[in-house]
C-alpha cells in the first residue's frame, strides 16, 4: 500500500489534506479528502471503450451524503439513504459543469464521478469540497482531462471575503458564491448576494481564483507523485474529405438561411436541417446510412460557425436583433382566479405561467439532509414539460435541470421576502413556451405573482441570460443579452445574472472556452446591468408595486405572543382546548416556542374565524388584574360563597359576604350555578395566585352602611359598655355540625383551584 498525502493550507489556518492509495485501489482514480472532521471520498470510473454511435461526452457525476456521517439515522419506513435529495442533485451539477468542458471533445467513453461524504462536522462545508476531490480523483487517474480545476466559496463577512467560511460564519454573509476554476480560467460561477454591485462580484471571483490557484498546483503535485499516465484512445473515426465536401456545400446555404433572421426558431430549425438532408441525399444511396451520423456531426460544426461569423463579422443575431437588444416582452398578472397570485411573464419565444401559494407555517418544507436540517418557507418550483419546446414525448418527472433551474430563480428571490412576513409562500413557474433564458423569464414571472398575491417584496427583481461568442484566440467577441437556445448551444458562454435596480441578487455562469479575460466578464456585467434596467421598466409598468391587501380567497394570519408558561393552558391537556377552538372557530392556529414566549399565529380565509380564535386565546392568556370588573359565571355554589370564573380557566370567590351589602343566609338564595354576574377583582393572592372577588362593591352603598372595619368592637354595645358573653360548653363537648351533603364533593376557600380544570 502506497499511499501519498498532499496538504493545502487556507489562509486562516485550516488545512485540506488530499490522500491516495488507500482506499478504493480498484477505481480508476480515487481520494479522500480531509478537513477538519470532514472527509469526502471521490472516485472516478471511465470505460476503456466508447459506443460506435456516441459523438458526446457521457458524464455522470453524483454527490451522495451518508448519514452515518453525523451519526444519525436515515428517515423514512426503510431507514437507509434513497434516491439524490434536491441538495445533493444541486452539488452534483456544481461539480459536473466544472468538469465537463475540460475532457477531450473526441473522448466518448461512459465516465462516472462519485463524491460520497463519509465523515461531516458541524462546521466545514462539503459541497465547497467535492469539486476538488472529485478533480483530485481525475488528476490520479489514467483518465484524459484537461485539468486539475478547484471550487471554493467565497463569502463577504463584515466587508472581507473568505474562502470557505464555517457554517456558522455563512450566515453573517451578505456575498455567498461557489466559483470552479483552472489554473488559468474561470470555469463556472454560481451564488447569492444582497445587492451587490458588479465590481463587488468581480472582485469575489478573482478572489476565489486565487485561492483555486494553489489547490490546482497541489493536485499537479499529488498527480506527479502518483506517476499514473494517461490513457491512450481513439473514440472518433474521421473522413476529411467528407468534412471539406460538407463545408464546400453547405457552408453558404447555411450561412444564407442564418442570415434570414428569422425569429421562429422551429422554421429556421427546419430549414437548417433541408440543407443537411439535401447534402445527405446527394450521396449514393449505400453510403447515406453509413455516413448519416459523420454528416450531421460535420454539419453540426457547419451552422455553428455560420452563426458566428455572422454575428462576429455582421454584428447580426440569428432573429435579427443587435447584440444587446432584448426580445420583445409582454406581461400579464392576475390571469388564474384561482390560486393567491398568479402572472404571464413572456420574452420573444420563451414563456412563464407562474403562480403564488399563501400558507401558514404547517406547509413550511421540513429539510432533513444529513447535514442540513431545518425548515424553509419560501419554495420555488420550476417546471420544464416537453411540449414547451415542441417535442413530442411524455414528462417523467423532475429532472437535475429543473431543480437547478428552480433553485437559482430561489436564491434569486427569497432575499427580498421580508423576513417578518408571517406566510410559508410557494411559486410555482411552469415553462409553456422555451427559447432561451427560461429561468430569468422565471424570474420576472415570478416577481409579477408575487406582487399580485399581495406579498410586500422589498424590491422586484428581473433576470438576464447573457452569452459569449469569441474568436479563434478571442481576438475578437461579442456579449450578447437575452441569448436564444441556438445562442446558448453554440456560444462560448451561459452567463444569468439577477437584481434588483440596486444591485445583484444571484448569478450562474457557465463556461465553454478557455481563456475567458475578466475584462470580457465586466463588459458582460455591464450589459446585463443595462438589460435589466430595461426589463425593470417593463416589469414595474404592468405592475408598479405589491397589491396593498391579499386576494379575498387568501388565508389571512394574525401574530399573537404570549408568554411561554401559558403555551400549555392554550394547548389543553392532549390538545383538547386548542382543538376545541380550531373546530368551532374555522381557523388554524399554530404555536412556536422563540425564547421565552410563544408564538402563535391564527390563519383563515375570513375575518370571522380570526376574530372568534382570538377572542378565545385572548380570553385564556388575558391575566386577571386587580380593580377590573369582569362578567363572570357562577360554577359551584359553597355554603361560604360562590366560585366565579372570570375568564377560561381562572375562577375567584365570591364570599357570600361580598355578593350583597345585606345578609345573606344561603348563597342558593340568590345564586345558581350557570349565572352571570359581574365581579370586580379584589385581591390576587402573591403566593397562591387565589383570586377574591365582590359583587357587592359594584353596588350602591346603603346610606348609614359601616363597613366591619368601622363598626364598634363586636364585645361592647353602641354605649361602649361590655356585652354579656354566652356560656361555653364544657372542654368534653361539641356542637352538632349539619351533615355534609352528598351532591357533590365539599370545597372550601383553601382548596380552591385557579384553573377550571378539577
Amino acid at each position: 500500500m502506497n499511499v501519498i498525502e498532499k496538504n493545502i493550507t487556507l489562509a486562516d489556518g485550516r488545512v485540506i489534506t488530499l490522500e491516495t492509495g488507500k482506499l478504493a485501489k480498484q477505481a480508476d482514480g480515487a481520494v479522500m479528502l480531509k478537513m477538519g472532521n470532514t472527509m469526502l471520498l471521490a472516485t472516478v470510473v471511465s470505460a476503456q471503450d466508447a459506443g460506435p454511435d456516441v459523438d458526446f461526452m457521457p458524464l455522470s457525476v453524483d454527490y451522495k451524503e451518508k448519514f452515518a456521517s453525523v451519526g444519525r439515522f436515515p428517515g423514512g419506513f426503510t431507514r437507509r439513504e434513497g434516491k439524490s435529495s434536491d441538495y445533493e442533485i444541486l452539488v452534483s451539477r456544481l461539480v459536473d459543469r466544472a468538469l465537463r468542458p475540460l475532457f477531450p471533445d473526441d473522448y466518448h467513453a461512459e465516465t462516472f464521478v462519485q463524491v460520497t461524504l463519509y465523515s461531516a462536522d458541524e462546521e466545514s462545508m462539503p459541497d465547497a469540497l467535492a469539486g476538488l476531490a472529485a478533480s483530485a480523483a481525475l488528476a490520479v487517474s489514467d483518465i484524459p482531462f484537461h485539468g486539475p480545476i478547484s471550487e471554493v466559496r467565497v463569502a463577504r463577512i463584515q466587508g472581507e471575503f473568505v474562502i470557505n467560511p464555517t457554517a456558522s460564519a455563512l450566515k453573517e454573509a451578505d456575498l455567498d458564491i461557489m466559483v470552479g476554476a483552472t489554473y488559468e480560467n474561470i470555469m463556472m460561477v454560481e451564488g447569492e448576494m444582497n445587492e451587490v454591485s458588479e465590481k463587488e462580484m468581480l472582485d469575489a471571483i478573482k478572489f476565489a481564483h486565487a485561492a483555486i490557484k494553489e489547490q490546482c498546483v497541489a493536485q499537479q503535485e499529488l498527480a506527479a507523485a502518483v506517476g499514473k499516465e494517461k490513457r491512450t484512445y481513439c473514440h472518433e473515426v474521421n473522413d476529411e474529405e467528407l468534412r471539406k465536401d460538407i463545408w464546400d456545400k453547405c457552408y453558404q446555404k447555411a450561412y444564407d438561411v442564418a442570415r434570414q433572421c428569422n425569429a421562429n426558431k422551429h422554421l429556421r430549425g427546419e430549414l437548417l436541417d433541408n440543407v443537411r438532408a439535401e447534402y445527405l441525399a446527394s450521396l449514393p444511396e449505400e453510403e447515406q446510412i453509413e455516413k448519416a451520423m459523420l454528416v450531421g456531426r460535420y454539419y453540426h460544426d457547419v451552422e455553428k460557425e455560420a452563426m458566428r461569423r455572422m454575428i462576429l463579422d455582421e454584428g447580426v443575431r440569428l432573429d435579427g436583433r443587435t447584440t444587446e437588444q432584448i426580445r420583445p416582452i409582454w406581461c400579464e398578472v392576475g390571469y388564474l382566479p384561482g390560486p393567491h397570485g398568479s402572472s404571464i411573464f413572456t420574452r420573444g419565444e420563451t414563456q412563464s405561467l407562474s403562480s403564488v401559494t399563501l400558507g401558514t407555517k404547517l406547509d413550511e418544507k421540513i429539510i432533513d439532509e444529513a447535514t442540513i436540517q431545518g425548515k424553509e418557507r419560501f419554495l420555488l418550483h420550476y417546471n420544464f414539460p416537453p411540449f414547451s419546446t415542441g417535442e413530442a414525448k411524455a414528462s417523467r418527472g423532475v429532472g437535475r435541470r429543473e431543480i437547478g433551474h428552480g433553485n437559482l430563480a430561489l436564491r434569486a428571490l427569497k432575499r427580498m421576502i421580508p423576513e417578518d412576513f408571517p406566510y410559508t409562500v410557494r411559486v410555482v413557474s411552469d415553462i409553456l413556451e422555451s427559447n432561451g433564458s427560461s429561468s430569468m423569464a422565471t424570474v420576472c414571472a415570478g416577481t409579477l405573482a408575487l406582487m399580485d398575491a399581495g406579498v410586500p417584496m422589498k424590491k422586484p427583481v428581473t433576470g438576464i441570460a447573457m452569452g459569449l461568442i469569441t474568436d479563434k484566440g478571442c481576438a475578437k467577441y461579442a456579449v450578447l443579452s437575452d441569448i436564444l437556445g441556438d445562442e446558448d448551444h453554440l456560444g462560448d458562454m451561459d452567463f444569468k445574472v439577477t437584481g434588483t435596480r440596486d444591485g445583484i441578487t444571484a448569478t450562474q455562469m457557465d463556461i465553454k472556452v478557455d481563456g475567458l479575460s475578466y475584462e470580457i466578464m465586466e463588459q458582460a456585467l455591464e450589459q446585463a446591468k443595462r438589460g435589466r434596467m430595461h426589463i425593470m421598466d417593463i416589469i414595474t409598468e404592468t405592475m408598479p408595486a405589491p397589491r396593498e391587501d391579499l386576494k379575498p380567497h387568501a388565508p389571512r394570519i394574525v401574530t399573537v405572543t404570549i408568554d411561554k408558561d401559558q403555551i400549555g393552558a392554550l394547548i389543553g391537556p392532549g390538545g383538547k382546548i386548542i382543538q376545541d377552538i380550531q373546530e368551532k372557530s374555522g381557523a388554524t392556529i399554530n404555536i412556536e416556542e422563540v425564547g421565552n414566549k410563544g408564538i402563535v399565529d391564527v390563519s383563515a380565509t375570513n375575518k370571522e374565524s380570526i376574530d372568534k380564535a382570538l377572542a378565545r386565546i385572548r380570553a385564556i392568556v388575558a391575566k386577571p388584574e386587580v380593580g377590573e370588573v369582569y362578567d363572570g359565571i357562577v360554577k359551584s355554589i359553597m355554603p361560604f360563597g360562590a366560585f366565579i370564573e372570570i375568564l377560561p380557566g381562572k375562577d375567584g370567590l365570591l364570599h357570600v359576604s361580598e355578593i350583597d351589602y345585606k345578609r345573606i343566609e344561603k348563597v342558593e338564595d340568590v345564586l345558581k350555578e350557570g349565572d352571570h354576574i359581574q365581579v370586580k377583582l379584589l385581591e390576587v393572592d402573591p403566593k397562591t395566585g387565589k383570586l377574591r372577588l365582590s359583587h357587592k362593591a359594584l353596588l350602591p352603598k346603603p346610606e348609614g352602611y359601616q363597613e366591619r372595619s368601622e363598626r364598634p368592637r363586636g364585645d361592647r354595645n353602641d354605649r361602649g359598655e361590655r356585652r354579656e358573653r354566652p356560656e361555653r360548653h364544657d372542654r368534653g363537648e361539641r356542637r352538632e355540625r349539619p351533615e355534609r351533603r352528598e351532591s357533590r364533593p365539599e370545597r372550601t376557600e383553601d382548596n380552591q383551584e385557579t384553573g377550571s380544570e378539577e
